[in-house]
């Protein structure tokens, strides 16, 4: 078993179980955000899905 903590994403509990909440049974997430790269790959397609959802203006 792979120790990553999760996060219940109904009560806010945190567990290491991977498929669902011991608490409430509800869906775990990773709480971790995804690692940061100075050469990321993927930046212009990130800005232009927020700009086409209207999350940066113009």
């Amino acid at each position: 078993m792979k120790g990553i903590l999760r996060k219940c994403i109904n009560c806010g509990q945190y567990t290491l179980k991977q498929d669902k909440c011991p608490y409430c049974g509800g869906k775990v997430v990773t709480p971790h955000p995804p690692k940061f790269s100075p050469e990321d790959k993927y930046r212009k397609y990130r800005y232009l899905a927020k700009k086409i959802s209207g999350l940066i203006p113009e």
